[in-house]
C-alpha cells in the first residue's frame, strides 16, 4: 500500500494488485446525510445525482459515456457521514476515470435544469424505494426519529419533497464550495497498475485542482436514552407485521476496542441458522418469520461514526405479537449473558466474519472503498487488512459484556402494522 497527500489536501490511498487486468476508483468525501442543514433533507443525496451531470468542462452524460465507452461501470451512493462515487475498469482505462474524477472535484455543472431535473428523479427514487413499496424505508428511516432527538441524527435522509423542491442552484454551489473540497476527500485506487504511472496521473489530473478550507467535522453524538421508547405505524402495502430494535453502541471510532465485539455480537445472534435468535424466534417459536441483526442504521460497521446502533428486524407471521417476539429476545440476550457461549460458537461466528471480509476484499472495489473511507475517517486505510484478526481476537468475555448492555430501558423500538387489503 501507498499514501501521500497532494498540496490541496487530497489523500491518496494505492493498493495495486497484478492478478486481473482491472482497476477500481474510489473518490470519498467527507459529507453525508448528517451534515445536512435544517430545511434542506435529502440534500446530500440529492447533490449526489447532480454530480452525475456534467462539468464545467463536459457536457451532461460524458461520465456516462466515457467510462461506459471503456467497458466499465460507476456509480455513487450517499451514507449518514460520507458520499461515495467510484469506477471499475480495464486497467488500461485507469487514466480516463482519474480524469473524470478530478474534473467534477473541480466544478459539477450546477444548473437550473439538471437541478429539476434532478429533484425530479429523487422524489420517484423515493416513490419507488420507499413511498410504493412494502416495508419502505423500514427500519432505516424509521427507527432513527424514534431513538435520537437531533435533527442530524434523526432526520429522514432521502428527504421530503417539500425540502427538495425548494432546493436552489445557490444551495448547490454553497453545499459543493463548503463539503466537496479536494482536502475533504479521498481517492483510492486498487488493481492492476504500476505505482508510479497512477501517481504521475493522479498528480498530472488533480493537483491542480484548487485548495479550499476542509470543514471542521462537528460532534453529532447525543445523550443515550434510559427508558424505552417505541413507535407504531401502518404500512398500507405491507401483508404481514414486522418490529425493529436498536440500541446504542460504543463510538465506533473512539472506542474501536469496546464497539467490535458488538459486531461479532450481531453476528452471534442472528447470521447462520444456528444463530440464538434465528433458532429460537424462526424454528422453535415460529413468531417470526425471519430476522436479522447488524450494526449501523444503513450496515455500514465499518464506515460510521458515533453515534450508532446495533439493530434487530424480524418479520411476523400473521397475528403476530411484538411485545413476545421482544420478550424473547430478551430471555435469549440474558440467557447468553447468564451462560456464555455454547462451545465453539465464538470461533464458528468469527470465522463466518473473517470469511465474510476476505471475500469482499477479493473485488478490486471491495478494496478501493473501503480503504477511501477509512483512510477518511480514521487516516488508517490498512485497518482492511487488520480486521479478520482483530475480529479473532475477540474474546467471550467481551461478548457477554456487550450483551449485558442491550436492556430493555435502552432499546428503541418501531413496530409496523400490515395495512395491505384494509
Amino acid at each position: 500500500m501507498e499514501r501521500f497527500t497532494l498540496d490541496n489536501g487530497l489523500r491518496v490511498v494505492l493498493t495495486p494488485d497484478r492478478s486481473a487486468p482491472v482497476v477500481g476508483v474510489a473518490v470519498v468525501y467527507d459529507v453525508g446525510i448528517r451534515s445536512e442543514p435544517e430545511g434542506r433533507t435529502g440534500f446530500a443525496h440529492l447533490f449526489e445525482h447532480l454530480m452525475f451531470q456534467g462539468s464545467e468542462n463536459l457536457e451532461k452524460l460524458a461520465h456516462f459515456r466515457h467510462v461506459q465507452g471503456a467497458g466499465g461501470t460507476f456509480n455513487g451512493s450517499t451514507h449518514l457521514d460520507y458520499t461515495d462515487y467510484f469506477e471499475v475498469l480495464p486497467a488500461g482505462a485507469l487514466e480516463r476515470a482519474l480524469f473524470l474524477e478530478a474534473d467534477r472535484m473541480r466544478g459539477p455543472r450546477l444548473t437550473e435544469e439538471n437541478l429539476l431535473n434532478q429533484i425530479d428523479v429523487v422524489k420517484e427514487e423515493i416513490r419507488v424505494n420507499v413511498l410504493n413499496r412494502p416495508y419502505g424505508g423500514f427500519p432505516w428511516l424509521k427507527l432513527p426519529p424514534v431513538m435520537f432527538s437531533t435533527f442530524a441524527n434523526s432526520h429522514d435522509g432521502y428527504g421530503s419533497f417539500g425540502d427538495l423542491e425548494s432546493a436552489t442552484v445557490d444551495d448547490a454551489k454553497a453545499f459543493f464550495d463548503r463539503y466537496y473540497a479536494a482536502g475533504n476527500a479521498t481517492l483510492a485506487v486498487a488493481g492492476d497498475f504500476d505505482v508510479a504511472e497512477a501517481t504521475a496521473m493522479i498528480r498530472r489530473h488533480f493537483d491542480d485542482v484548487p485548495a479550499r478550507p476542509a470543514p471542521v467535522l462537528p460532534d453529532f453524538d447525543e445523550p443515550g436514552i434510559d427508558r424505552e421508547r417505541r413507535d407504531t405505524y401502518t404500512d398500507r402495502l405491507a401483508p404481514l407485521g414486522g418490529v425493529a430494535s436498536a440500541w446504542r453502541v460504543p463510538d465506533p471510532i473512539g472506542d474501536f476496542a469496546s464497539y467490535l465485539p458488538f459486531v461479532v455480537l450481531a453476528e452471534v445472534l442472528t447470521d447462520g441458522e444456528a444463530s440464538r435468535l434465528i433458532e429460537r424466534l424462526v424454528q422453535r417459536d415460529r413468531s417470526v418469520t425471519s430476522i436479522g441483526g447488524y450494526i449501523g442504521f444503513m450496515g455500514d460497521e465499518f464506515g460510521v461514526r458515533n453515534p450508532t446502533a446495533l439493530l434487530l428486524q424480524a418479520h411476523m407471521p400473521p397475528g403476530g405479537d411484538s411485545d413476545k417476539v421482544l420478550r424473547t429476545v430478551d430471555e435469549e440476550i440474558d440467557r447468553l449473558v447468564q451462560d456464555g457461549l455454547t462451545p465453539g460458537e465464538l470461533e464458528r461466528t468469527q470465522a463466518r466474519i473473517a470469511t465474510h471480509l476476505l471475500r469482499d476484499t477479493d473485488a478490486v472495489l471491495g478494496r478501493a472503498l473501503p480503504m477511501a473511507v477509512l483512510e477518511l475517517q480514521r487516516g488508517d486505510p490498512g485497518l482492511l487488512n487488520e480486521l479478520p484478526r482483530l475480529v479473532g481476537e475477540v474474546t467471550e468475555a467481551q461478548i457477554v459484556t456487550a450483551a449485558a448492555t442491550l436492556r430493555p430501558e435502552g432499546r428503541s423500538t418501531v413496530e409496523v402494522l400490515p395495512g395491505a387489503g384494509s
